[in-house]
């Protein structure tokens, strides 16, 4: 007797071959038939009309808090996310080593992952010290599969104390990280991460830890990594938003070397209109291969959806000679944004920009969001450039009048400038070569600001129905089979005998994401932004539905997935 069947259905199982009609049988959470499956099971799903594919994998996700409060890690889950990596960009939330560092750790989540404080506060226990403690404390709490890298913040913190932001580390300091790395990832760690970036400070403006290490203590860090099975490594430099140097495409292909573990990246953008600067990056794991290294960057399938604001911390504080100004109280930021010399300064300094913040300086390209002034009535939905025509003004002066006169509160919506065919066609390219991996939706952080959770969906409907751009095959393999094979997860990533029993059934005609909404849902009752899904009918995890019939079920199926008992070794 199997625990469950599924019949009729139009199976794409990972692998890139052709879709075909058949059932699938699960026991304890695995595969066990498949094709013509006779035997009885105590459930059934009838999936006539739908497609059945591995559950989906995101790579890159900040869920080390929200999985506290929200085990369904929603909306991934809706849009058929059943394994998810957190633990990025050098940020976790273990391990801590006073309630001092906790509090540290707090209010840097506060303005590098754009996590409310009153939902770490709140929603958060802080019952753990050790990493192993903190993974202990999820299993069996959990909708969906979760691994988490170890962050080099938390570590550098938990040794150095204080003396983690300003100092370079003494040669008993990282001998101290490089042994708390390794309890970490013994206890199930699934790597180490880590963040160079000048957009990342911590809650007083400082830099945050990791950026004060140096080249022997990230190789220290990185030699660790490599002692244990199973592990992988992910680093953010100041070049993922601009160009990567030299120097820091050499320190990517030192630590794979290193640890001889692949490395990833993000996020490569992909554009027509700046062809060269994709290729250059890109050029980053050719370098790394020819070393013996693998190097590889994540790349969002999708474009939009990231908003704006004057008021809190998001992506304009990071255009040159912003930062100061956009962080000053209220009142004197008004000023500021008043007066005609300082906006000239503002102007000249961030249209001095290259790579990915660029986008950020087309002033006409936004829309506006929700407004609050009476003079701003009606502008809800129009870009700023067709507000500016209208009124014969400047679109950079337009956009700060229609800001200052909101008090700074406006939701701002930059559109893309890159949505044409041909740098879809690249997208392609991009998506296809073994140097890059979809992914990088930062899901659970920057919640007032995205929602880049949606992508799976958004990704079918846009790039496989509406653009035909990808047969569904090879659009799945991309986001079940690659980062499965990536990471080393045994078991995941395709519907096959003895796999995992993680699936989504979809509708192909009606598969996508329901428009971006604000809802209050998070502790201390801070907003965040969400999108539903359409079409996505069945999610199953461990063989166990988290959504039927699109809504969530309330079951907790998933595991913690720790290295080298849920991985493989995956070698550059």
């Amino acid at each position: 007797m199997l625990d469950l069947k599924i019949d009729n259905g139009l199976i794409v199982d990972g692998s890139g071959t052709e879709p075909r009609l058949g059932s699938i049988g699960v026991l304890n959470g695995r595969i066990v038939a498949l094709g013509r499956v006779s035997v009885e099971a105590r459930g059934r799903i009838d999936a006539s009309g739908l497609m059945v594919t591995p559950g989906f994998i995101d790579p890159h996700t900040h869920y080390d808090a929200q999985i506290w409060w929200d085990p369904a890690l929603t909306p991934s889950s809706l849009h058929g996310v059943t394994t998810v990596i957190a633990g990025n960009c050098g940020f976790t939330l273990a391990p801590v080593g006073s309630e001092r560092d906790a509090e540290y750790l707090r209010h840097m989540m506060v303005k590098v992952e754009g996590m409310p404080l009153s939902a770490l506060e709140q929603g958060v226990p802080w019952s753990w010290r050790s990493f192993g403690e903190y993974l202990d404390q999820l299993q069996g709490k959990v909708a969906l599969n979760i691994g988490f890298l170890v962050g080099h913040c938390a570590l550098r913190r938990a040794v150095m104390g204080e003396r983690a932001v300003g100092y370079a580390a003494r040669a008993e300091e990282i001998r101290a990280m490089a042994g708390l790395l390794r309890e970490a990832l013994r206890a199930g760690g699934l790597g180490f991460s880590s963040s160079q970036a000048f957009t990342h400070a911590d809650g007083s403006g400082a830099p945050v830890p990791s950026r004060f290490a140096g080249p022997e203590e990230i190789l220290a860090l990185s030699r660790a990594t490599g002692m244990h099975p199973g592990t992988t490594l992910e680093l953010i430099v100041d070049g993922c938003l601009t160009r990567l140097n030299d120097t820091e495409v050499n320190l990517m292909i030192a630590m794979s070397r290193t640890a001889q573990r692949p490395l990833n990246w993000n996020v490569l953008g992909v554009s027509a209109a700046n062809r060269d600067r994709h290729e250059h990056q890109l050029e980053a794991g050719t370098r790394a291969q020819k070393q013996g290294a693998r190097v590889v960057a994540l790349t969002m399938p999708i474009l939009g959806g990231l908003k704006m604001s004057f008021l809190d911390h998001c992506a304009l504080n990071s255009l040159p000679g912003w930062g100061a100004v956009l962080a000053s109280p209220v009142p004197e930021r008004l000023q500021a944004l008043r007066d005609p010399e300082m906006r000239r300064k503002l102007r000249a300094s961030a249209e001095s920009v290259t790579g990915a913040l660029a986008s950020l300086v087309r002033w006409g390209a936004y829309e506006i969001g929700d407004t609050f002034a009476p003079e701003n009535a009606g502008l809800t939905g129009r870009s700023v450039g067709e507000i500016a025509a209208q009124r014969g003004r400047d679109p950079f002066d337009t956009l700060l009048d229609i800001v200052v006169a909101d008090e700074l509160r406006t939701g701002l919506w930059p559109q893309p400038a890159d949505d044409d065919d041909e740098s879809w066609r690249l997208r392609v390219q991009v998506w296809r070569d073994p140097r890059a991996m979809i992914g990088g939706s930062d899901a659970g952080a920057h919640l007032d600001r995205m929602c880049g959770a949606r992508y799976p969906t958004a990704f079918l409907a846009q790039s496989v129905r509406e653009r035909g751009l990808l047969s569904w095959q090879e659009a799945i393999r991309l986001m079940t089979d690659v980062p499965a094979r990536y990471f080393g997860l045994k078991r995941r990533g395709r519907i096959d005998r003895g796999y995992s029993a993680d699936f989504v059934l979809f509708d192909p005609a009606r598969i996508g994401s329901a428009p971006i909404r604000s809802r209050n849902d998070l502790p201390g009752g801070a907003d965040r932004l969400y999108a539903e899904a359409t079409g996505v009918e069945y999610v199953l995890v461990n063989g166990v539905a988290v959504v039927s019939q699109g809504r969530l079920t309330g079951a907790l199926p998933g595991v913690v997935l720790r290295s080298g008992q849920d991985t493989v070794t995956v070698k550059p």
